[in-house]
């Protein structure tokens, strides 16, 4: 079976993201084996030729990505995310992005897509968000805080965060009282 028919079969013969019956076509999802179907959405061609373009995509097309991102395809997944995040400032793809969950591998799948400048030497959230010296974040997951002897329960609201300069994986923050250091991957930017 070629990898076109493993992808349509997976797919239904409908695009993974909007639903589309129309015009439909395998898209590899960078970076990519070109002989996996794991790496491989089905998309019609509007998804294809705005995912290939974001800066011109339509911001309510992708509105399906309410749906989609639910997939358990990790492909689909990763394009989803990678479109609501560059939607971001629209407002209701960032409620979406705060919702979705990926497991640590294919949230680094989904990062290693973003343009350079989007990546180097920058503090980002869970879901890529930039993260900048006196925002406020929330604690993703339960942490246990080692020699302090507490635990930061999910949810958390840590203010006044300050960035850890050489390592953009780390911001500080007081939590219970305690300046402490947070994996800038259990984090999620907050209002």
């Amino acid at each position: 079976m070629s990898l076109i028919d493993q992808i349509a079969n997976r797919a239904e013969h409908h695009c993974e993201l909007c639903g589309s019956d129309r015009e439909l076509g395998a898209w590899a999802v960078t970076p990519t084996d070109e002989d996996d179907p794991d790496r491989h959405v089905y998309a019609c061609a509007l998804c294809r030729e705005q995912m290939s373009h974001p800066d011109q995509a339509d911001p309510n097309h992708w509105r399906c990505l309410n749906d989609s991102m639910w997939k358990p395809v990790p492909a689909v997944q990763v394009a989803s995310w990678r479109m609501l995040h560059h939607l971001a400032g629209e407002g209701w793809p960032q409620d979406l992005l705060d919702m979705l969950y990926l497991d640590e591998d294919t949230l680094d799948w989904a990062h290693s897509g973003l343009p350079v400048e989007e990546t180097e030497n920058a503090h980002r959230d869970c879901h890529g968000q930039r993260l900048e010296a006196g925002d406020s974040v929330l604690l993703t997951k339960d942490l246990t805080v080692k020699g302090a002897g507490f635990t930061a329960k999910r949810g958390t609201a840590v203010r006044n965060i300050s960035l850890v300069a050489d390592n953009p994986d780390q911001i500080e923050g007081r939590v219970n009282g305690q300046q402490i250091v947070i994996l800038t991957r259990f984090v999620k930017k907050s209002g």
